[in-house]
């Protein structure tokens, strides 16, 4: 049961949003920038799914679960291999510079410290650019932030785990917009 009363039946973010448009707007926007626009040399999905494995190692099922949807929806293996990188993104079969940007943002999901260097030169021996480096911090640094929301408001997640699926083709065709 949430933390404070909603005035609607809507799991995770999507009830928090629909009670607090004002917010709603700035965070969903937020979210569009990260996740689905700019010129960032990450795809859509490879963003999602570092937003996915983030919101997997804060406990955080909502988002989680949505974003794996959204990540799936984006990627060739689908489900299939965003469940693998959740299970053990060291063996998922994903490409060198996505595993190396995935360990950077598993430290800064960890604590609000530097990411090491040694993650930063694993990540750079793979390829990563500045821009890589920056987009990754700063996703899993935001879904840090969306995670806690979610969970320190404890709100449900769906009773029909259908609910990301169809979320899933809402984001992937419209954005986060028209999500709340």
């Amino acid at each position: 049961m949430p933390h404070i009363q909603l005035t609607n039946d809507l799991p995770g973010i999507s009830g928090l949003f629909a009670q607090r448009p004002d917010t709603a707007g700035v965070l969903s926007q937020l979210a569009e920038t990260l996740l689905r626009s700019g010129s960032s040399p990450l795809s859509r999905g490879e963003r999602e799914l570092i937003a996915a494995y983030v919101s997997h190692l804060n406990c955080t099922d909502f988002c989680a679960g949505s974003h794996s949807a959204f990540a799936a929806a984006q990627l060739d293996g689908g489900a299939e291999l965003v469940a693998s990188v959740l299970a053990d993104a060291d063996t998922a079969p994903i490409p060198p510079l996505l595993r190396s940007l995935l360990r950077v943002a598993a430290e800064v999901q960890a604590k609000a410290a530097p990411v090491s260097d040694k993650a930063i030169a694993a990540a750079r021996a793979e390829g990563a650019t500045d821009t890589h480096i920056h987009d990754t911090v700063l996703i899993a640094a935001a879904f840090a932030m969306f995670n806690r929301y979610v969970n320190g408001l404890a709100t449900e997640v769906p009773a029909d785990p259908a609910f990301y699926d169809v979320a899933a083709e809402l984001i992937v065709n419209h954005g986060y917009g028209a999500a709340h």
